[in-house]
């Protein structure tokens, strides 16, 4: 896919793996930076992207004398892109890390590829800035690079990282996070305050929301919270709704999560289920054995191509859980508290530094051990309000470093 700005343009989006969170950034640069041409692969064949988008795009994207800047994600090989292309390797060159392959999980049953890890490191020495979307992911990969190369047989390049890391910063994803109060059933609305602002993307940070009081509004006002009050009371008959919205992929290590529903449908704990996320190819097999024996308690199975229906599964769910082996950020998640969830997630990868330790589980057990808990009795989870501060997250918070990061000049 090509997109030509409507003016001049200056900044120029490259993105071979044109899917997910990697297409969402590339679009929301796209609508809200002035200037921008965007050049895209479909989001397919993931390791053929890697190996070939700079072919490819040294091939499709015409020589432009106003281009100034070149952004990126790090499944681009920038390095074979600029030699290819040198018209290009003048420009202020962008590398954003959405994930690092020097860290990324493998397979048992398959063997890491050096190639991937090691274009990406050639990327960051040809790259001017490189931008990681939390302090997990670059400190993950900077520290890895020298154990990295050792496998290297003979010739080792040496302090690779002591060159990359002045190049660094941190510049976490930035989140949409619209209103969903129309969304929400009425026990989420109870932990909201009565008048609730909404500016742009930006959410109210969740832990200074309060109960709502009814000392002070109009009569109807307080009608409205007891008819609310009243109809939480029913919602708190349901049984507990888990959500896993997830790619459909072994490195968010779905087999975990569904052994661990299971083992509660075994102990006869009841809930509602949940599973969302893209699927690409092959996925995992434990998925076809989980629909089978988890049927009777599925509200919704695949991905939903609509925003709207998303958000809404996520606004009606109670508890979002992350099994991940592989998270650098983890969009989903906090999609999902933005949605008024209460966030179970392992206390490893990006997680810590983003969540506070009373949402984290250290082993399956405990995972088990807390949904058991949540199911036998919902409103503990329903009735909480989760200690994260979605804003800071969002694109309004983050937009002006975006400019910045997208100017000619600076960082």
């Amino acid at each position: 896919m090509q997109s030509e700005s409507s003016q001049t343009p200056s900044v120029l989006l490259l993105e071979a793996f044109y899917g997910g969170s990697h297409k969402q950034l590339i679009d929301l640069l796209k609508e809200n930076i002035d200037g921008c041409s965007v050049y895209t692969l479909p989001a397919k064949k993931w390791h053929w992207r890697a190996r070939t988008a700079a072919l490819h795009f040294s091939q499709t994207v015409p020589t432009c004398p106003s281009y100034r800047v070149l952004f990126c994600s790090s499944v681009l090989n920038l390095c074979e892109l600029v030699a290819l292309r040198p018209d290009l390797s003048r420009l202020k060159k962008v590398l954003y890390f959405h994930e690092n392959q020097l860290v990324y999980p493998v397979r048992k049953d398959q063997e890491r590829d050096f190639q991937y890890g090691y274009n990406q490191v050639l990327s960051c020495l040809v790259s001017d800035v490189v931008v990681f979307n939390s302090v997990f992911n670059m400190d993950s990969f900077l520290s890895s690079i020298s154990s990295f190369m050792k496998k290297i047989p003979d010739h080792r390049p040496k302090d690779l990282d002591l060159l990359i890391r002045p190049k660094c910063v941190v510049l976490y994803y930035p989140l949409q996070l619209p209103d969903v109060s129309r969304l929400l059933p009425k026990h989420k609305l109870l932990r909201r305050p009565a008048e609730t602002s909404h500016v742009d993307d930006i959410i109210t940070p969740q832990d200074k929301l309060q109960s709502p009081r009814c000392d002070g509004p109009p009569e109807s006002t307080c009608e409205s919270r007891s008819d609310l009050r009243s109809a939480s009371e029913e919602d708190s008959l349901k049984p507990l709704h888990i959500v896993w919205p997830h790619r459909w992929e072994h490195d968010k290590n779905p087999e975990l999560f569904f052994n661990t529903l299971i083992k509660l449908k075994e102990r006869r704990v009841d809930f509602h289920l949940s599973v969302l996320g893209e699927t690409f190819t092959d996925p995992p097999e434990i998925f076809v054995e989980a629909r089978r024996l988890l049927d009777a308690h599925i509200l919704n199975w695949g991905f939903l191509s609509s925003k709207d229906d998303y958000l809404q599964v996520l606004c009606q769910a109670d508890v979002v859980v992350s099994t991940a082996k592989h998270e650098f950020f983890g969009v989903a998640m906090l999609e999902a508290v933005h949605c008024g969830c209460y966030p179970l997630c392992p206390k490893d990868l990006v997680y810590p530094e983003i969540f506070p330790a009373e949402y984290l589980y250290s082993t399956p057990e405990q995972l088990c051990k807390r949904l058991q808990s949540f199911c036998r009795r919902p409103n503990i989870a329903r009735r909480h309000v989760v200690k994260v501060d979605t804003s800071s997250f969002s694109w309004t918070s983050l937009k002006e470093r975006f400019e910045t990061l997208l100017a000619a000049q600076g960082p």
